[in-house]
């Protein structure tokens, strides 16, 4: 048996007329064909005849009385033949969220909505999506201060403390969560960020002279006395010895100098994005330094 309210009853019968002994414009023999062809029922069957012999009090007694699987049929088919006629005569929708509320009923009964209106108006498209990542005006601002910074005629020190504190923004512009240098017993560490449930610590060398095979050994062994999830980034302004290829292995340590940092900055490159290719072309090549040119040809 249907398990159809009163309030189920009534959309049906201001939908379909069933309560005035009508349903919809069907003649006698055209609601028996109907009900014949299209869903295989005898809707004249003695079975329906409980409340009189109209229409309308077939229909009612056969939904009061069918499983809800045959009510869903049923329903759906006589709204898509109410639906083709309106069309073809042009009428406009009387009753109040008639397929909306509809839809609902048959999805209570165990069926599914009806197909959306083929007349509505289309949906208005989505809001375009908000812009992610830094603003142009704060990427130019960092563009102009790594510049600045090729230009500075200060101690070497120093120039190193104020490189570190310009990686620290340009990580932090990019969501990496980044620290400041910090101490531990015995070492210095450069700076640190986060990417993609690692941590990467930072080693920043401000040099003209390209790092060697000594200086990479040396940050390597910091990493490897830390746990599995730690990795490095080893920042060289003035890139890397070719020897240093040669005697050096990296292990969970990837390599970016200072012509990497420019590129990356003037052409507006995701630095999330940016150290995950590093890590693949590593992982793959079993080459830490792999250029940013290389990684995003223009």
């Amino acid at each position: 048996m249907a398990e159809l309210t009163t309030t189920d009853m009534a959309l049906i019968d201001k939908i379909f007329g069933m309560y005035g002994g009508y349903v919809l414009d069907f003649s006698n023999d055209r609601f028996a064909a109907f009900f014949n062809r299209d869903l295989k029922i005898d809707i004249y069957h003695d079975r329906y005849a409980i409340y009189g012999t109209s229409k309308g009090k077939h229909f009612r007694a056969f939904l009061e009385i069918s499983p809800n699987a045959d009510v869903v049929r049923t329903l759906t088919a006589l709204w898509e033949y109410r639906e083709t006629g309106m069309l073809d005569r042009g009428e406009e929708e009387t009753v109040p969220n008639a397929r909306q509320r509809l839809s609902s009923m048959l999805q209570k009964l165990g069926g599914k909505p009806l197909p959306s209106d083929p007349n509505a108006a289309p949906a208005p498209p989505p809001p375009a999506p908000e812009p992610k990542g830094p603003s142009e005006g704060v990427l130019l601002a960092l563009e102009q201060e790594f510049l600045a910074l090729t230009a500075m005629d200060e101690a070497p020190q120093q120039r190193g403390y104020t490189f570190e504190r310009f990686l620290k923004r340009w990580f932090d512009v990019w969501g990496l969560d980044a620290h400041a240098s910090f101490r531990t017993a015995g070492e210095q560490i450069d700076g640190s960020f986060q990417h993609e449930g690692s941590t990467y610590l930072v080693e920043a060398k401000w040099h003209s002279r390209p790092a060697d095979a000594a200086m990479l050994h040396s940050f390597q062994g910091k990493l490897l006395e830390r746990p599995d999830w730690t990795r490095g980034l080893y920042v060289s302004y003035g890139s890397f010895s070719g020897e240093s290829f040669d005697a050096f292995t990296a292990r969970r340590l990837i390599m970016m100098d200072g012509a990497d940092i420019y590129h990356a900055l003037n052409r507006r490159l995701d630095l999330g994005e940016v150290v995950r290719k590093k890590v693949r072309h590593h992982s793959e090549r079993r080459q830490p330094f792999a250029r940013v040119t290389d990684l995003f040809p223009a």
